[in-house]
This record gives C-alpha cells, structure tokens and sequence, in this order.
C-alpha cells in the first residue's frame, strides 16, 4: 500500500475541514483514497484468521430478504460448503493479529485514539452482504479489491425488523448510491443508514470510531466509584420514631441515606482516570501472550537499548498529563519520562530507550513481562 498524501485520504480536505464539515455530521465520499489497498490482505488469510478461536468472526448469508447468522471458528469445510450462495464473512479487530492492520488504521491517527475501536475486514461473494442498517459509531469504509455498490439514507426512521439475528431497517429509502472500487472510500457518521452489496468478490475494510452511550459511560463509572470509594460508619437509628405500619420504609431513612448519597463527591481528575482505565481495557475476549522465556530486567534493557521497544498489537494506551494508561491500568509518571511514554503511545514504539531511569526500565520491563510489548526485532543491517 503506497503512502497518499494525507489530503487525498479525505478528498482534498485538511483534517480540520473534515472534522467541522463532515465528522458526525453527514457522509463524505472520497475517490482513490488509498492506492494499492487491494493488496493488504488475501481472502486466504482473512479465511485463515476466522479459523482461530482467539479471532471474533461471523458469516452472514443472505436469503432472500432473510439473513442467516453463523458465529466463528469456522473451518474451512464449512466455508467451501457456501459455494453458490451469497454470504461474507466479517472478522473483527484484525489490527489486533496483523501488523499492516495496524499501519492502516494509523493513517487516521487525526482522531484521538480513544475513540479508535477496531478495523473489521469483510469478503463478500457477488451478492453478499449484512443488509440496509445502521451504526451507532462513526465508520470509514474503504474497498479493498472488487466492488461494492453503496445506498445510504439519513432516514429519521430507524425501527428494525423484529426477531432478526442481524439489526435490519425495516424501511429503507436510500437517498444515495455509490459503486466503490479499490482504494475507494465512504465516511458515515452515526445512525446513518446504509446498504453494501457486493457486485464482485470484494473484500471492505471497516475503520470504526468507538461512541459508549450515556448509558454505558455512567454504568461504568458508577463501577470505577465503587472501585476507588470507601465510606467508613453505618446506618444508625437510636432516636429514631415508632411507626404503626411495620411494612412502611421510614421517612428518616430515605432522608439519612439520601443525606449520605448526597456527599458523595468526584472531580475531573476522578474522570479523567475512569475514561483512561475504561477506553484502554482489553475486550472480553482479548489475551495477551508473555514472552515464553522472558530476559532478565539488565538482558531487557540492553536489547531495548539497542532495538527499542514496540506496544503489542492488542495494546491501548492512552495518557493525560503525567498520567498513562494501558491495558486498563494506570501509571502516575514522573515528569523525567513523561516525554518517552507519550512518543511510545502516540508512535506505539520507541527506538531506544537509553537515558531512561531504573524505575521506569523496570515499569516497561514488568509490561513486556506481561506481554504488553516487545523488543522490536533487528533489521537486516543490525544482523550483519
């Protein structure tokens, strides 16, 4: 994949114009986005990952106006058996196993990485697709090889067909329609409907921007309280009235213990670790893999001395200020290495880290102990 000027990645546009005209806000088409795409990644090896049991992938098959879900591993049997029928295969987080997945979804590194959530890729016969829905993140989709025609609407009506695997629009009325082919791109903010059908074999990757609802956010907030609150004392109610209603909840209660919820109190700083802790915590089914035969704490530092370091591919890591996250844990670091740990969060790499304290060789030592990064390996040249 060559690398395009980072205006034709957006059509021309800074990504300061995108952002205030396009991002959350309406599609954005852009023609030869991306030269040499096609060739990131094969059917094969899409095909090879959806047979592991560590990578999340489904099979959606298209019948009629039904669709049929099928949830992976698959074998390769059961692939070859829907010769003749018009299915895709859609497999999540392949940054996560491929390190050109990772190149690919650093090209939009003008977002902040905490909204960043995956890169699906999808293969698809001529046919095949997940039919008209819609997201509820912001999406880039770029073509890989064949084509795909796109019909996309920005319907206020969004009622899905009911008792489907799949979230369906019961009432499609797409108001545009594109044909995309290799190194084609199409933006979509949320809640945008959209129908991809493949006129070819094709294969879509799917660059996706992550947007936790309200919901979700102080659920999970009310988690990480939970996790740093402790309150001391206990109910009391020595003077408490008598009631001839032994059912009743006492009024001095609700009022004691809505007194006490009361002063429960958080700040930004309380925020700012929660978002650290909760964007960069590994998905349920993510696992790391610590080296087999790790090298002694000095052994380490002179390797990364001389080879630098690099973030695993299923690492996050995010920072605010001297504060750094990773993996869902956090670091208050001191204010000699702050610079390095930003160049290894923002460049996911450091090339050396010479002039490093103890402390903090020991911190990223313990993280490639646990599988969180590696020595990056020799080049050619270093080998000689």
């Amino acid at each position: 994949m060559s690398l395009s000027r980072p205006d034709a990645l957006l059509a021309g546009l800074t990504p300061r114009q995108f952002v205030a005209r396009h991002w959350q806000k309406r599609p954005l088409l852009v023609r030869e986005a991306l030269a040499g795409v096609e060739g990131l990644l094969s059917p094969d090896r899409l095909v090879r990952l959806a047979t592991r049991d560590d990578v999340q992938a489904r099979v959606v098959i298209r019948v009629g106006r039904r669709f049929e879900l099928q949830h992976g591993p698959f074998t390769r049997a059961f692939l070859r058996s829907l010769r003749g029928q018009r299915w895709t295969l859609l497999v999540q987080d392949v940054n996560h196993h491929l390190p050109q997945a990772r190149a690919l979804l650093d090209r939009f590194a003008f977002i902040p990485y905490a909204r960043l959530d995956d890169l699906m890729v999808s293969f698809a016969v001529p046919g095949g697709g997940v039919g008209p829905h819609f997201d509820s993140y912001d999406v880039f989709l770029l073509q890989g090889r064949g084509r795909r025609r796109w019909r996309v609407s920005r319907q206020a009506d969004l009622s899905l067909v009911p008792d489907a695997p799949l979230r369906i629009l019961r009432r499609f009325q797409p108001e545009q329609e594109w044909v995309l082919g290799p190194g084609d791109m199409l933006y979509l903010p949320p809640s945008c409907a959209h129908d991809g059908v493949a006129l070819d074999e094709c294969m879509t990757y799917s660059i996706g921007f992550r947007a936790p609802s309200w919901q979700e956010l102080t659920e999970q907030f009310l988690v990480h309280l939970q996790d740093c609150t402790a309150r001391e004392g206990m109910y009391a109610d020595r003077n408490a009235p008598l009631q001839t209603s032994p059912a009743r909840i006492p009024p001095h209660m609700v009022a004691q213990v809505d007194a006490e919820l009361a002063r429960i109190r958080w700040s930004r700083r309380d925020v700012m670790r929660f978002l650290g802790r909760y964007l960069t915590e590994p998905k349920p089914h993510v696992f790391f893999s610590p080296p087999h035969e790790p090298l002694s704490l000095s052994a380490f530092g002179r390797r990364a001395m001389a080879l630098g370091i690099s973030l695993d591919l299923r690492t996050q890591m995010l920072y605010s200020g001297s504060c750094f996250f990773i993996n869902g844990e956090m670091l208050q670091a001191e204010a000699a290495g702050t610079r390095a740990l930003r160049e290894l969060a923002d460049r996911r790499r450091l090339d050396s880290i010479r002039g490093l304290r103890r402390e903090l060789v020991q911190r990223l030592h313990a993280w490639y102990v646990s599988g969180y990064l590696q020595i990056r390996p020799a080049t050619a040249q270093e080998q000689q």
